[in-house]
């Protein structure tokens, strides 16, 4: 069984399941820009930080005092490593001008034996090979590459080095290194890729092969930020292992807690879908309310209204999101999606929970998210958003506006109902010329809850609902039907006529 060397690479190892096998070589490639120096120094410097391994960065390209003054924007501190004795660079970039001629037996034991000596000098368990193709520069002849890339791997190999080789690529989906051998000479191959969609740069990880060692197979979105550097998304590979609570919470209006079986469950996530002016902004408003009565904190993300907004809306409806934000209850953050990568808005809600600890989380609204991203982006980040929140226990609600007024073929355009545990419709009711509002629990996992098409109305208190709709049917899919005793009775409905008079 091949033993694997954690990377502390974030979210990496989980992909890896465990790291990257031990004591052998693993080539990163992609085109520039896609992170593969950060990633490579990054297991360098946790190697040293959280497993004591003191590790050799070589460098074939980039000059040592420019990459320790670049990477110094992470908080990496490369020469207090160098002067402690845990890391040892070997500077193998060509001088300024130089160039290298093809002539007769290409000899790479100069070189080895200067990556061996740095080694044994500091005790080293991690190599890094960065650049290793402009070695090669010059070279037509790809068994030459061959030749000379197996024998640096055999060479790290009998020193028990678990090794990175970063290789640049030319293009997205050609050939993995410039000049096609790189990859079978390596035993590990992990593939960065940094694509244009939607009009931004989403980065993705894929481990393309692991020799005699299990992965995750497929594309895992990551981001390069600062001071944290380089951590990978496994949305994909999320696991099933949150706890189940049957502690109840309110919703804010307490005649939905009673069609919901007596409030909503403490780690369930909830979709509030509806056509625009249904009231969503109003549910999140007396969801958080309930919150901040029952004296816990909540914290709202809003994405397509500002905090002012907010907070005057919520005054309007007899609720003081200023006074519960001065006394701690409530924090609420505001950020179009635009501004940044749904990986990055990940990672900063991630942070934003776990900073303010709050026992709920509202986003408003998930739509706003939607309109920026791919569907398979977009799922994820609703994958791992949820699954965060549920394994912290926190309850969470979600608003998704829906593109029809009248009825709608699906909840969301990316069914993102199904990892949803309660989800709530809101919808228009045309009845007789007049525009009213309609509620429904469709699901709600657990539990049993009422199936009635609800009517509320919103006035300054908030929400109230009302008693169902009867003798109407077809609210949901927009398609209305009446059930009438006849005319005089429709009548009697729209005019308080008495049949008898």
């Amino acid at each position: 069984m091949v033993t694997k060397t954690p990377s502390a690479v974030a979210g990496f190892d989980q992909i890896a399941m465990g790291g990257l096998p031990a004591g052998r070589s693993t080539l990163v490639t992609g085109t520039a820009g896609t992170g593969k120096t950060i990633f490579a120094l990054q297991f360098l410097l946790e190697g040293v930080r959280q497993f004591g391994e003191p590790g050799v960065f070589v460098t074939f390209e980039e000059r040592p005092d420019d990459l320790m003054e670049n990477v110094a924007s992470f908080g990496w501190d490369l020469p207090a490593l160098v002067a402690a004795g845990k890391l040892a660079v070997v500077d193998a970039s060509p001088e300024p001008g130089e160039m290298m001629i093809e002539s007769g037996q290409y000899d790479l034991s100069a070189l080895l034996a200067r990556v061996e000596n740095a080694v044994r000098r500091v005790g080293a368990r991690r190599v890094i090979l960065d650049a290793i193709g402009a070695l090669f520069p010059q070279f037509s002849d790809a068994n030459v590459v061959r030749r000379e890339l197996h024998r640096i791997n055999a060479g790290l190999r009998r020193l028990e080095q678990t090794t990175i080789m970063t290789m640049e690529r030319t293009d997205e989906d050609g050939r993995l290194g410039r000049f096609g051998v790189e990859e079978f000479v390596a035993d590990n191959v992990v593939i960065l890729r940094n694509r244009l969609e939607m009009e931004k740069r989403r980065r993705t990880i894929e481990i393309l092969k692991f020799r005699g060692a299990p992965h995750q197979k497929g594309e895992y979105a990551f981001t390069i930020e600062p001071e944290e550097g380089l951590t990978v998304i496994p949305l994909s590979a999320t696991e099933l292992g949150q706890k189940s609570s049957g502690v109840r919470v309110s919703s804010g209006v307490p005649e939905l807690d009673r069609m919901c079986g007596g409030g909503m469950y403490r780690d369930s996530i909830i979709l509030v879908s509806g056509p625009t002016g249904t009231g969503k902004t109003l549910m999140v408003t007396q969801y958080v309310k309930a919150a901040i009565d029952a004296g816990q904190k909540a914290l709202l993300f809003a994405a397509e209204e500002s905090r002012e907004q907010l907070s005057r809306n919520a005054a309007s409806w007899g609720v003081d999101f200023e006074r519960a934000e001065r006394e701690g209850l409530l924090k609420i953050i505001a950020r179009y999606p635009e501004v940044m990568g749904l990986e990055d808005h990940l990672l900063q809600m991630r942070r934003d929970i776990r900073e303010f600890g709050p026992s709920r989380v509202a986003v408003d609204s998930m739509s706003a998210f939607e309109r920026v991203s791919t569907v398979k982006s977009f799922r994820e980040f609703v994958l791992g958003l949820t699954s965060h929140i549920k394994h912290l226990e926190v309850t969470g609600l979600f608003t998704n506006t829906t593109p029809i007024l009248m009825g709608s073929e699906t909840i969301t355009e990316t069914h993102i109902s199904t990892i949803t545990d309660t989800i709530i419709l809101l919808r228009y009711v045309e009845m007789h010329a007049e525009i009213r509002r309609g509620l429904t629990v469709l699901k709600m996992r657990g539990t049993f809850h009422e199936k009635d098409i609800r009517e509320y109305v919103i006035d300054g208190t908030g929400m109230r609902l009302l008693g169902p709709f009867t003798g109407v049917h077809g609210i949901i899919s927009g398609a209305l039907s009446y059930t009438m005793a006849g005319e005089r009775q429709r009548l009697g409905d729209m005019f308080g006529i008495d049949d008898e008079e």
